[in-house]
């Protein structure tokens, strides 16, 4: 079973992170000082069983109800603990043993570490297919995390569905994960190395985008993306010429999202205030908000912005009582482009 692969190969194979042959399971992206900050605080024995593929720590988190989808030994779980504060609560879940052992058994010290009168976190054993079956009530998060697991689970769709479920309405997924730009061979599937280093178990990205959005999110988005390298020249030879990309994205539980990039004469104004990001507010690759500056934006980008935590970081402008048509030349970045390779995302958004 693939349950019983990954747990031998996250609980047992790997020491740690040097012990990986690929550059799927590792982040390379530099973390804004606040969340550098934060994971800074983590134990380093957390710390060191750390196998995510981005950053999946969203801003705005203070006060917040957080899940960690695998959450492993426990890192991002701490990390997210002190940026939600004595008020928040964060849950991790993840399926082997010897990683929550080494979460569990550090609980008091991060507490205490934070300034914390008891722990803010807690640790579930079970599996990401089956958290209907768990102690997590409907509509009661604010964010779901994941670092990296999701191409892990056997049952994809059912982990989308779920989160969605979770999730109250103005929510988030907001998670990092490895993609493929074609489905994989099953012979690959079956092969438990490069399944356990993250990359044969990775969905097709025209297959995520569909389950997605069947599964509630209607228009997701991506914050970061990277190509990814295969370290070993055999698992290389093997997998040509199939590409990998790392992907953070951010999907949100709104109603009413719509299919295309709709123009209903309306524009927003970033007023800064949201930590980390003082002078360009991101919500996506292609969608970056600098202070002061008017910009016009589609209805689905104005319900992510006004229908969420982060409305109060801006100014709005326009009814929206007329529809205008579509935006002209709306486009989705190429996630499996070679870095350093020209690309038409802008760096500052002008919807859409």
């Amino acid at each position: 079973m693939k349950h019983d692969l990954v747990k031998d190969y996250y609980g047992s194979t790997l020491a740690g992170s040097c012990d990986l042959r690929t550059d799927a399971c590792s982040t390379l992206a530099a973390p804004l000082p606040y969340v550098r900050n934060a994971i800074a605080a983590v134990h380093d024995d957390v710390a060191a069983r750390y196998y995510g593929c981005g950053l999946a720590i969203p801003a705005e988190l203070e006060g917040l109800s957080v899940l960690d989808l695998g959450c492993g030994a426990g890192r991002d779980v701490y990390a997210l603990a002190k940026l939600v504060g004595e008020t928040g609560q964060v849950t991790g879940v993840d399926m082997t043993d010897e990683q929550l052992k080494i979460a569990r058994e550090h609980e008091a010290w991060h507490a205490e570490r934070f300034g914390f009168a008891k722990p803010n976190t807690r640790f579930v054993q079970g599996y990401l297919e089956k958290l209907d079956e768990l102690d997590l009530k409907p509509e009661s998060l604010d964010v779901i995390i994941s670092n990296c697991v999701i191409n892990l689970c056997t049952d994809k769709p059912a982990v989308f569905r779920a989160a969605h479920r979770l999730l109250k309405p103005g929510g988030e997924l907001y998670f990092a994960d490895v993609y493929a730009d074609r489905r994989v061979p099953q012979d690959l599937v079956d092969d438990p190395i490069l399944y356990g280093e993250c990359l044969s178990g990775a969905l097709y990205w025209g297959d995520y985008q569909a389950i997605a959005k069947a599964s509630g999110f209607d228009d997701p988005r991506i914050v970061e993306h990277r190509p990814l390298g295969i370290l070993d020249p055999e698992l290389k030879a093997r997998l040509a010429p199939i590409r990998f990309a790392s992907v953070t994205a951010r999907l949100m539980k709104l109603e009413g999202l719509e299919p295309a990039c709709e123009d209903y004469g309306q524009a927003v104004m970033y007023k800064g205030g949201v930590e980390g990001m003082e002078r360009l507010f991101k919500l996506d690759v292609e969608h970056v908000f600098e202070v002061g500056k008017v910009e016009p934006v589609c209805s689905n980008t104005l319900a992510m912005i006004t229908q969420t935590r982060f409305a109060q970081y801006f100014e709005v402008y326009g009814e929206g009582e007329t529809h205008m048509g579509a935006f002209p030349g709306c486009y989705a970045p190429d996630v499996f482009a070679p870095v350093g390779e020209p690309s038409s995302t802008p760096l500052v958004s002008g919807c859409c």
